[in-house]
């Protein structure tokens, strides 16, 4: 089905043909580290040709615990995603998780995500779309994909029609998830791009009791089938050593995997497309 193009910037663009790869850590744990990982990242997707956003958050807002590392904060996290963007020439995604934050981030990142929790959370989703930035918006693990409808007409409100769908698996009983495949289609018949969150996908929700636990070894075959769904985009989360990840390590994907992952996804997108 044809989607309605999304452009973000450096000739990147969701829905005109393109897999576009969002890849980063779940939260910044230092500058060094972010920029370090944003380096590499980089080097791959300009070794493979393909598009690339770098992510990560300045702050995790819906840790499971109180003692759970959040981030640097806003003003030093968007210091670090604008040093990244300006140093490697790549457009940055991060969370918003209150409405006057929107506002602010769009002045350093191409697009503002809003978390699956924060999905019907109308203030924040249309301030959101009021900044004109590219908005990902993840479907809650509690709605089904023809209830993005209503998120759609939220941001199309505001005149705002850089909009893009992600998904990230459904609540499937207690601190477990399911991706359900006909999403992504039932989600592109809405008319706008659709990306796969393969890493948070195959997290178990509070599942260590003071965190979230995962199963990140399934992250790279979710994201194959996805792709051949023929999804726009693919976000994973990766770190150079998930085990001691201060954010959603069980989920994220080793960063030594992702050039051979990106290889088979590129593959399977010129199948189907």
């Amino acid at each position: 089905m044809k989607v309605r193009k999304v452009e973000v910037d450096k000739g990147i663009a969701f829905g005109d043909g393109q897999l576009v790869f969002i890849a980063g850590p779940c939260v910044i744990e230092s500058r060094a580290m972010a920029l370090d990982l944003a380096k590499r990242l980089v080097a791959v997707a300009a070794e493979l040709k393909v598009p690339y956003i770098f992510k990560a958050s300045f702050d995790k807002a819906n840790r499971t615990s109180v003692d759970s590392f959040r981030g640097p904060g806003l003003e030093k996290g968007l210091d670090i995603l604008a040093e990244i963007r300006e140093t490697f020439n790549v457009p940055v995604l991060t969370d918003v998780h209150e409405p006057w934050q929107c506002a602010r981030v769009a002045e350093v990142c191409d697009v503002l995500q809003i978390p699956a929790f924060l999905a019907r959370q109308t203030d924040l989703v249309v301030a959101a779309g009021e900044t004109g930035a590219v908005i990902n918006v993840k479907k809650g693990q509690f709605m089904a994909p023809e209830d993005m409808v209503n998120v759609i007409k939220k941001i199309e409100s505001t005149g705002n029609r850089r909009i893009v769908l992600c998904e990230r698996g459904a609540s499937f009983g207690y601190r477990n998830l399911v991706a359900d495949m006909r999403s992504l289609l039932i989600m592109r018949e809405l008319g706008y791009p659709v990306v796969f969150d393969a890493t948070h996908s195959v997290q178990r929700p509070g599942g260590l009791g003071k965190g979230s636990g995962g199963d990140g070894k399934y992250a790279p075959a979710l994201a194959r089938a996805a792709v051949a769904t023929g999804v726009d985009g693919v976000f994973m989360e990766t770190h150079r050593n998930p085990a001691k990840a201060l954010s959603d390590g069980a989920n994220a994907l080793a960063f030594k995997e992702v050039k051979g992952l990106w290889q088979k996804l590129v593959a399977i997108d010129g199948l189907v497309k």
